[in-house]
């Protein structure tokens, strides 16, 4: 089975589960909700920090022995081609050229036992479908993002700002289909799902009228695509609850562009000294935009690395060099984000997660017993530097930080063994348990669920999956 094939099955199948929601038997006018009764909250809103690709536990935030690169080292004994360095937590190391992070981690956790789930071929949007979701693709429904579903359950914080932004990932790239199934409220609504940013730098752009267009012709477009979906035939955009959700969304949207919170996306009113900080290229302004969004009141803001074949986490070769670089683009601007949110008092009220799809290892790919197939080769005796790096899917264990939101402080959860394979060996956590995790610090109930087709769709899986409640202080 090769890796187009598994990509064409894919898009297929989430094409199918993309028409069959929007079909006017599904998420009809009678969108029955389950367990609204809420728990006492920790956070108010959430920031996700995207490291989209695949990044290497080892290589980051669990340092195993360093290797130093020579001609003629065997792989095998490569575990991590970086020295640790102390963090400002005794006790509690990183990964040369983190840190800046490794400066704030008074101010979070650090967790080194994520497990990916075993899907069998290794394909990057799959998990990251699976992550974002919390469901294994292909589904019967159009499932919606966990940003989707804590914008329904919560609503925005302030109503000009759309509570669910998306921000820094193209949709022109290698598996851009499959990257859209995922960024989606699904059968929730367009009221709920992202409002996506693909460059933070021209996200004033997005929420003010074209240029050159004058205001009487834009209030004349905005009238028309609001009669033409009232009037449209029952199923042409969807369900009757669909149609209503999109023109909810409109109202939304028309209310920020004449909101003077619009200034919010705009990164040139940043002091400078600010903005040097967080301008290391898309993330780093990404970033910066979060921040300034949380200050808007914003719910839900996801930042990405952006996920693209062979470009940056995805790091299938010349995996050290390239691993330097995205630690450069990753390292100031975080910590200055939760720096600049503890500050300014809104870290407390914040949760932020900072999470991959799956690790990376030398030469092991998928997970100890697995069977996964290699995706790339990987030479028994490096030659040169191209070799030196992790370049193969590694979904045993894996590395997260979460500060914020209730989150303990200057704390490790979870440990991976120090030789090959660095698998998880204490206190596993998958993604249902991160999900509710994070659904307990925003006071969402565990069970909370929507009647799809006359039975029950959970924010998890069948309603499995309970928070880690050692996260929290």
């Amino acid at each position: 089975m090769t890796q187009e094939m598994n990509r064409r099955d894919f898009i297929k199948k989430a094409s199918a589960a993309t028409l069959a929601a929007m079909a006017a038997s599904l998420p009809s006018a009678a969108l029955f909700g389950g367990c609204s009764t809420r728990i006492p909250s920790k956070a108010d809103s959430v920031i996700l920090l995207w490291m989209a690709g695949g990044m290497a536990h080892t290589e980051t935030f669990d340092p195993k022995e360093y290797t130093r690169f020579e001609k003629g080292l065997e792989s095998k004994r490569v575990l991590s081609t970086f020295p640790k360095v102390p963090t400002i937590v005794d006790g509690m190391h990183f990964s040369e050229g983190l840190e800046s992070i490794g400066g704030i981690m008074d101010k979070g956790t650090v967790i080194r036992s994520y497990r990916a789930a075993d899907m069998g071929f290794i394909l990057h949007s799959r998990h990251q479908y699976h992550w974002h979701t919390c469901y294994q693709p292909p589904q019967t429904v159009h499932v919606p993002h966990i940003g989707a579903w804590i914008a329904k359950e919560l609503g925005p914080v302030n109503p000009v700002i759309p509570p669910f932004i998306s921000i820094g990932q193209r949709f022109e790239v290698g598996e851009a289909e499959e990257l859209k199934a995922y960024h989606t409220a699904g059968f929730l609504g367009s009221e709920y799902a992202p409002f996506l940013i693909a460059d933070p730098l021209t996200g004033l752009d997005l929420v003010r009228p074209p240029a050159g267009m004058t205001a009487g012709r834009f209030e004349r477009r905005n009238q028309i695509y609001r009669e033409l979906i009232k009037k449209s035939p029952l199923g042409e955009y969807g369900s009757d609850y669909q149609q209503e959700s999109m023109l909810r969304a409109m109202e939304q949207s028309y209310m920020l562009l004449k909101s003077p919170e619009a200034q919010a996306f705009d990164l040139s009113r940043e002091p400078e000294e600010s903005y040097h900080d967080y301008n290391t290229g898309r993330f780093g302004q990404g970033c910066l935009l979060a921040k300034r969004l949380i200050h808007a009141g914003a719910r839900f803001i996801s930042v990405s690395t952006e996920y693209e074949p062979f470009h940056g986490w995805d790091t299938h070769e010349n995996g050290h060099t390239r691993t330097v670089r995205m630690k450069q683009m990753i390292d100031k601007p975080i910590a200055r984000l939760v720096k600049d949110l503890d500050e300014s008092g809104h870290l407390d009220r914040t949760l932020i997660v900072l999470a991959s799809e799956f690790s990376r290892d030398m030469v092991l790919e998928g997970r100890p017993g697995a069977g996964v197939q290699d995706q790339v080769d990987v030479p028994d005796v490096m030659e040169n530097l191209s070799h030196y790096g992790m370049h193969r899917h590694f979904t045993d264990g894996c590395s997260m930080l979460m500060f914020g939101g209730g989150i303990k402080k200057g704390f490790t959860y979870g440990k991976t063994a120090d030789e090959r394979p660095c698998s998880t060996i204490e206190n596993p956590i998958t993604v249902d348990e991160v999900h509710q995790t994070i659904y307990h610090a925003l006071g969402i109930p565990p069970r909370t669920h929507y009647v799809i087709e006359g039975r029950p769709f959970y924010t998890t899986p069948d309603g499995n999956g309970e928070a880690v409640m050692e996260l929290f202080s």
